[in-house]
């Protein structure tokens, strides 16, 4: 996970990574759009007014999905939400 700007510059970057598990692949569409979208293999990006869904999404995770990449990705939803022109990236492998 990062935070880039418009010119691709990193500005923020976590140091844990989403845990792929069967239990996050579950997540149901209707109840984690945001969370849905991530794959373990392509990218995502999530822009400033997102930040909001997204932030709401990772409070009610199940605890089956929790880990270290939660907290930093909250983090990183804070610098995109302070910042302008800002997207966090989750970048797959």
């Amino acid at each position: 996970m990062a935070v880039r700007g418009d010119s691709g510059d990193f500005v923020a970057r976590a140091k844990a990574g989403v845990v792929w598990t069967a239990d996050f692949a579950n997540l149901d569409p209707a109840d984690f759009p945001m969370l849905w979208a991530l794959t373990p293999y392509g990218d995502a990006v999530f822009n400033q007014r997102q930040m909001p869904l997204l932030l709401a999404e990772l409070d009610r995770l199940p605890a089956a999905c929790d880990g270290d990449w939660v907290v930093q990705a909250r983090e990183l939803c804070q610098v995109v939400e302070r910042g302008l022109h800002l997207y966090l990236w989750f970048i797959g492998d």
